[in-house]
């Protein structure tokens, strides 16, 4: 390659050329250049921060991920049910558990979910039919007169009794205890599933509303001496943190019947007492079901 400037012309040499071609090269790509990103590790990331849905969150919050449960003693239906978030008619359908007893035993296994159904089998469109011969025929069988018929009394068919099933009966919740509420309830924390409300130990501790008694004693960890009263097919409510339990299970309870002596949490701290409401086994928040202060 030759430079002209007049009438002086002079070449360069191969490599001093290629020397500055890369030099310029170099420039132009570093200002410019672009940063580079992967979509796989955009979309990862993307994945990873999505904020989960608020429903999705709480029906895993209360939810049994375990299949199977042995049975310990000091156990009692209403309690296993009441631990996995079901409801214990179901528990008892599962196993085979016959109401009203609920009768278990210790190291019994029990079903935590609904057996699984085979699906049936679908039967072939070519299977053919044969006829079926029949070798000898029925003779009708022959009727008997009877010799005196004013002796025979036409027996009328029984009719069907329908039963009417009882219709539920609202509930018109009361506060258990009087005190502030130290702590509200969380679908999303599972150390939220009531409220708790603060006062004095030794503070009564009454019935939210007229129930059973289906619980009461100290074997479900995190919640102390707990009393559990049913309220209808769908309703229970539990009271924990309590000093002492006044009710035993099968007791049936007026609304604002004291069932104990509030106490303190498992931790320490101040007297407060835990209360819970569940429906159909899951825990809901009580707030908008007890009357305004």
């Amino acid at each position: 390659m030759r430079f002209r400037s007049g009438k002086i012309g002079f070449a360069l040499p191969v490599p001093v050329l290629m020397f500055f071609l890369l030099i310029n090269f170099s420039a132009c790509s570093s200002k410019g250049s672009a940063p580079v990103y992967s979509r796989d590790s955009v979309s990862s990331s993307r994945q990873v921060n999505a904020p989960i849905h608020k429903q999705e969150r709480k029906s895993i919050r209360f939810k049994s991920h375990r299949t199977y449960y042995l049975v310990q003693a000091g156990d009692t239906l209403y309690s296993i049910a009441w631990r996995h978030y079901l409801e214990h008619e179901q528990l008892a359908v599962w196993n085979g558990i016959k109401a009203p007893s609920y009768a278990i035993y210790p190291g019994q296994r029990l079903r935590l979910k609904p057996p699984e159904t085979k699906p049936k089998r679908a039967i072939s469109s070519n299977r053919v039919n044969h006829p079926v011969t029949l070798t000898k025929k029925k003779q009708p069988a022959a009727r008997i007169k009877p010799s005196n018929q004013s002796s025979v009394k036409s027996i009328p068919a029984k009719r069907a009794v329908v039963t009417k099933s009882k219709k539920s009966v609202k509930l018109a919740w009361s506060w258990p205890t009087k005190g502030r509420v130290a702590k509200t309830f969380s679908a999303d924390d599972q150390n939220r599933k009531g409220v708790w409300i603060s006062g004095k130990e030794g503070q009564a501790i009454k019935a939210a509303e007229a129930g059973k008694v289906v619980y009461a004693g100290s074997g479900l960890v995190g919640y102390g001496n707990l009393v559990i009263i049913k309220h209808d097919q769908e309703f229970l409510s539990a009271y924990g943190y309590n000093r002492k339990l006044l009710v035993k299970e099968g007791d049936k309870l007026a609304k604002g019947d004291i069932v104990a002596y509030m106490g303190l949490p498992n931790r320490g701290g101040q007297p407060m007492l835990h209360f819970e409401i569940r429906k159909q086994g899951k825990p809901i928040n009580p707030l908008p079901l007890l009357p305004r202060k």
